[in-house]
């Protein structure tokens, strides 16, 4: 039996109940506020050629992948979740970067603190679980994630990381924590907020000591991100010398890359994954 076999198999019975329903409810199915109303623009990526479905790294560490059914040494790229977790559309990211070569790694990063699933809105879902994830434990979970890529078979030595609007602004935090990354493609991900023990840093106070070079894709209708936000955030980064970028599409609200939702903008999303595709590319991912 080889380890990602191993990695499939139940959780030992010495782990906790309760975070063992979590589990259970994770490997279910996805997050019905997330996916609700589904738009007729969703996209299924298959999983022809490709090795897809949860792995176990450990008690606290759930991961959805995706690679090529051929080969080895992939370059791994980690994705970040939005607010809802590692849905549908997410592990549709993985298996899309999948087909395109890289080992796709996906992580819950709310396992610890709660099961994203089952809210009824997404004030309720923020307030009970997503604003008690400390931004240490991220960081420290996708550390844990580029690392178990290898046992997964990617080349942890060309790596990138890209997120989606939550995750979006991980994105930014993890370039700055893990200089060791070739690149970064942060979609319309948070720049600024308020500094709390659970987020002392946010992505403008990073921007000058930034090192790996992010991609910045975000909409021009965006109401939660302003675009004085953004112009912010591109006076920081020219105190530094990441090479990062901004793109912003002038038609696009939030979310414009959520195929699954209303916001779904497909013109400013098929440019923004081309952006990125060739962005990973140009820095050796």
């Amino acid at each position: 039996m080889s380890q990602e076999q191993a990695d499939l198999l139940p959780l030992p019975d010495e782990v906790d109940p309760q975070r063992r329903l979590l589990i259970s409810a994770v490997l279910a199915g996805g997050f019905a506020l997330a996916v609700q109303p589904v738009t007729a623009a969703t996209i299924h990526t298959d999983s022809d050629g490709l090795v897809a479905g949860w792995h176990k790294a450990g008690p606290d560490l759930l991961l959805y992948a995706a690679r090529p059914a051929q080969g080895s040494q992939w370059p791994v790229v980690l994705v970040v979740q939005e607010i809802f977790g590692v849905h549908e559309h997410i592990q549709d990211v993985c298996r899309r970067l999948a087909k395109q070569g890289y080992l796709a790694v996906a992580p819950e990063l709310f396992l610890r603190q709660g099961d994203a699933r089952g809210y009824p809105d997404t004030a309720t879902l923020i307030a009970n679980v997503v604003s008690k994830v400390p931004d240490a434990q991220v960081l420290a979970d996708l550390d844990a994630c580029l690392e178990y890529a290898r046992v997964l078979g990617g080349d942890s030595t060309r790596a990138a990381i890209t997120g989606f609007c939550w995750g979006g602004r991980i994105t930014w935090l993890y370039a700055a924590h893990n200089p060791r990354i070739k690149a970064g493609a942060a979609w319309y991900g948070r720049l600024q907020g308020q500094e709390t023990a659970l987020t002392p840093r946010h992505p403008v106070a990073v921007a000058p000591q930034l090192k790996v070079p992010v991609l910045g894709l975000y909409g021009g209708k965006d109401s939660g991100i302003p675009l004085d936000s953004v112009a912010t955030m591109k006076t920081a980064l020219q105190q530094g010398s990441s090479g990062s970028e901004f793109v912003v599409y002038p038609d696009a609200g939030h979310a414009f890359n959520a195929d699954y939702r209303p916001s779904y903008h497909a013109p400013s999303a098929e440019d923004g994954w081309r952006r990125m595709l060739q962005w990973f590319r140009r820095h050796g991912v």
